[in-house]
Formats: C-alpha cells, sequence, structure tokens
C-alpha cells in the first residue's frame, strides 16, 4: 500500500497517537477498504455517495454497523484535521440503535462445577496448566489475549499481583488470589523448560486464543455444562458480576478490567440491581426513614 494513501495515513496515526491495538487497526482497516469499495474514493466522496453505505450494509448486525459508521466518522474527522477535506459527510452514515447486549454469564454452580473437575486432574502437567487458566480466567478477569501472551516476567516472586499489558499498550497491576498464586506456582514447576511465555505452546510462541477457547469448551463437556455458555470472555464477564455481588466498587472493578471509560464498566450494574436497590434502601436517610417511620405521637398522650 502505497504511503499517502490517506487510509494507512489514517491508521499510522491511531497507532501514533491513540495507542490503538493491533485488533482495532485490522478492523478498522477493513471496514474503510470495504466502504471505498462500495462507493469509490472516500476522500472525495459526498454525502450522497456516503448514504448509499446503508444499502451495502443493510445485512449486517447492528454492532458491526455501527463499528464501521465510528470507523469513517473518526476518518472523516482525520482528514478534516490535516485539511484535506473542508466538510464533513459522515452525517449521511446510517446509525443504528443499538441496545447493547446483555454478557451471558456463569453462577457459581457451574464456576463450582468447573473448578471441581479441573481441580481432579491437577496432578498431571495438562490438569496444573488448565487450573492455571482458569484461575487467572476467573480469579484475575484476565482477557484472553492477556492471559495467553502472559510472559514470565509479569509474574514477580513473592509478589501477589501481575503486571499486565492490555488493549493500547496500558499496563496495570492484576492481583492475584492465593488460590491462583497456588495455582500458578504449580504450573510453573511443571512448565516445560525455556521460553518467555507462562503458557508456552508445543510449536513454539505462546498458546492461542483459539486453543485456549477449545480446552474451556472441552473442560465445559466434561464438566456436563453447556459448551457453548463456556468461553475466556465469560469467565471475565463472570469474574466482574461475581465481585460486584460481594460488594466490589464500580471504579475499582474499572481498573481491574482495565477498562478506559467507565460506561464499558457500567453494563455489570444489570446484574446487581437488586443489591444496589437494598443498599439505598438500608443507607440513604430517607430510605431508611422510609422503612423505619418515626413512630406516631398521639397528642392527647402528652396531655396532663
Amino acid at each position: 500500500m502505497a504511503p499517502h494513501d490517506p487510509i494507512e495515513a489514517f491508521l499510522a496515526m491511531l497507532a501514533a497517537e491513540r495507542g490503538a491495538a493491533a485488533n482495532t487497526l485490522n478492523a478498522y482497516g477493513r471496514d474503510l477498504r470495504s466502504a471505498r469499495e462500495a462507493i469509490g474514493d472516500l476522500v472525495t466522496a459526498d454525502s450522497t455517495a456516503i448514504a448509499r453505505l446503508a444499502e451495502a450494509w443493510r445485512d449486517l448486525a447492528p454492532s458491526s454497523l455501527a463499528r464501521k459508521a465510528s470507523a469513517l466518522r473518526q476518518f472523516y474527522g482525520f482528514l478534516a484535521d490535516e485539511g484535506l477535506r473542508s466538510d464533513d459527510p459522515s452525517a449521511a452514515l446510517p446509525r443504528p440503535r443499538i441496545r447493547r447486549p446483555l454478557p451471558r454469564l456463569l453462577g457459581h454452580p457451574e464456576i463450582a462445577a468447573l473448578f471441581t473437575l479441573v481441580e481432579s486432574e491437577a496432578a498431571t502437567g495438562e490438569g496444573a496448566r488448565m487450573l492455571a487458566l482458569l484461575e487467572l480466567l476467573y480469579g484475575s478477569g484476565l482477557r484472553a489475549t492477556e492471559l495467553v501472551s502472559l510472559p514470565l516476567a509479569a509474574v514477580p516472586r513473592d509478589a501477589p499481583f501481575l503486571m499486565i499489558t492490555g488493549k493500547g499498550g496500558q499496563q496495570r497491576m492484576v492481583p492475584v488470589s492465593a488460590r491462583a498464586s497456588a495455582a500458578l506456582t504449580r504450573w510453573l514447576e511443571l512448565r516445560p523448560k525455556g521460553g518467555r511465555w507462562v503458557f508456552p505452546s508445543p510449536r513454539g510462541g505462546h498458546l492461542t486464543r483459539v486453543r485456549l477457547f477449545q480446552l474451556l469448551r472441552d473442560l465445559a463437556l466434561r464438566a456436563g455444562l453447556d459448551p457453548e455458555k463456556v468461553s475466556p470472555h465469560v469467565l471475565r464477564h463472570a469474574f466482574a458480576t461475581h465481585l460486584l455481588e460481594g460488594g466490589a466498587d464500580l471504579r475499582v472493578l474499572q481498573t481491574l478490567l482495565g477498562h478506559a471509560d467507565i460506561a464499558t464498566t457500567q453494563i455489570y450494574t444489570h446484574v446487581d440491581a437488586a443489591r444496589l436497590v437494598a443498599l439505598v434502601n438500608s443507607r440513604h436517610p430517607l430510605g431508611a426513614a422510609a422503612q423505619n417511620p418515626a413512630p406516631k405521637v398521639d397528642p392527647a398522650a402528652s396531655q396532663p
């Protein structure tokens, strides 16, 4: 691709100035190139051409359509900043209404079933690895990519946390429970020597996301659970949800999950609405007064 291609220039800006992750850059690049194939040169496209994208995107899921529209809006903002356009035609883009889906969730009994099985197999190398993976997904809320690409250098000795490099290269400290620490220590004792990854692949490099997904589906099936309900992302959701149920603060949860925006974390509040209502009723002065109204005083009773 030629260096002067405005799409490549836009992606380079995202990487350099905003620290966009590789997956984000790839997705935006695909979206912009497919839009260019549909309507021609994006730099010179007018509002009429942009509006034709609604027809080209008519079969897309709302979330995919919204991502494509977002990529184009940002692209046209970039063109304006660079002086390549004096107007912004992105107002003609389709704007789907999206009701963000609630995350799939595993309950406490289902989590217990997974751990019961994997703990019974932890004496073997494969079992020890699976227990360490499960503990870090459910016990620390790591993303799949963060987990499989975890370097040995991120596991400090005698420190109850990991140094994680998340989306956009942002680093955060992730607490590791005593259970997870024990499982991780056991796996490191059995782990094949050499390499720089906590979870190495037999073919070199580290365990892949696809293989992690397969391991979890197989574990779920053997534990008597629906394998369609179990994935690395679902276990991360369970970590967040169950912490909220236990009384964790939403801001703390945002830090633990590595969310740049609290709005991303707020999706978890749906699972704990009852606790939040109870908290207001029990702690807010007016809520407490409503539950425990002051006794009515009979004026006659106060007469001598």
